[in-house]
């Protein structure tokens, strides 16, 4: 799983996220409101936490979560953490290979006829630290 910090540089960088079944997040709330929850990660699933749309945008509703006092928060209050899967197809057209080195993953893509390399010990990361790159190359 990709750290918190490498979800928000992309949030930030612009990737948007349609929650669907399955995904992962984290809170992401207001200085003022202190939450212990905050740290917890989050799956949408029919059952729990349910992507709803409102006229105001994306909620995330939690639905019979009854340990804290959340009923929904919107999708800017949400860090998605993507999955390795979707990281690889984020980059589309422009990954060429994960390679698996001793002690770290390399994922090699290609942005705009440049090829480059992104390390790192969990191949989740390396793809989000490429996704990062193609993300600020193409703004």
């Amino acid at each position: 799983m990709i750290t918190r910090e490498l979800a928000v540089a992309l949030r930030d960088a612009g990737l948007a996220w349609n929650p669907a079944e399955g995904d992962r997040f984290q809170l992401d709330l207001p200085d003022e409101v202190e939450l212990e929850a905050e740290a917890e990660v989050f799956t949408v699933s029919e059952m729990t936490i349910e992507a709803r749309q409102t006229p105001s945008g994306t909620d995330l509703a939690f639905n019979g979560t009854t340990e804290w006092a959340l009923d929904a928060v919107t999708l800017a209050d949400a860090v998605w953490l993507p999955r390795e899967d979707q990281l690889r197809e984020l980059l589309r057209g422009t990954f060429r290979a994960l390679v698996r080195l001793d002690d770290t993953f390399r994922v090699d893509v290609e942005i705009s006829g440049v090829p480059a390399s992104f390390e790192h010990p969990d191949p989740s990361e390396a793809y989000g630290r490429a996704l990062l790159e193609l993300i600020s190359r193409t703004r």
